[in-house]
């Protein structure tokens, strides 16, 4: 019995199909089976495995959502090197919380689709701009964060605005807010009797 061929291998054979056509992202998805994770592949053909796939990021000429492969040469690619000790501790450090958008692994995923949030690492600095695999350029983000589902992250609020925030909410969303802080810094309250 052979075997099916992945969303990634399903991906690159699109892309070598239309060398020097613009592609939307909506296509490389369907062309990956409907991957939820297809930006996820197009990065990995990108840097692990040196196609030149180009963005917004590298010419003006395309917009947002679209993919050009000029040529099937590839470059070096880079190689992970991130070990699941550093995931753990850049986890742990961002408080299982993407560092872009602010939800919690396991939350129910903004975006929808029944799912909840996983965590992945992201680099601070790219790396095919010179970052590299350190703690120090690695942070907590979603997958929607990091695959650019949400295209803008919002500013981390001030202390001020913060507290604004969490004053205007319920007393219901209020206690939620404490007992996520209760439980993240391992902390009791004692209620006055």
């Amino acid at each position: 019995m052979s075997r099916k061929p992945g969303s990634k291998q399903l991906i690159l054979e699109y892309f070598l199909d239309n060398i020097g056509k613009i592609l939307e992202s909506k296509d490389i998805q369907k062309a990956g089976g409907g991957a939820v994770e297809w930006a996820r592949r197009v990065r990995e053909l990108r840097n692990e495995e040196g196609y030149q796939i180009l963005t917004y990021r590298d010419r003006t000429d395309l917009k947002r959502n679209q993919y050009l492969l000029e040529t099937d040469k590839r470059l070096p690619a880079f190689e992970r090197d991130i070990s699941k000790e550093t995931r753990a501790w850049v986890l742990e450090r961002n408080g299982y919380t993407c560092q872009m958008c602010g939800v919690a692994a396991g939350d129910p995923d903004p975006l929808g689709g029944g799912r909840t949030v996983r965590l992945t690492m992201g680099h601070i600095i790219d790396k095919s701009k010179g970052g590299n695999d350190t703690p120090q350029n690695l942070r907590a983000v979603c997958t929607n964060c990091n695959e650019g589902l949400q295209n803008t992250a919002l500013p981390k609020p001030d202390r001020i605005h913060l507290l604004a925030q969490i004053r205007r909410a319920t007393i219901h969303d209020q206690e939620a807010v404490l007992a996520w802080l209760l439980q993240k810094f391992k902390l009791e309250v004692k209620k006055k009797v």
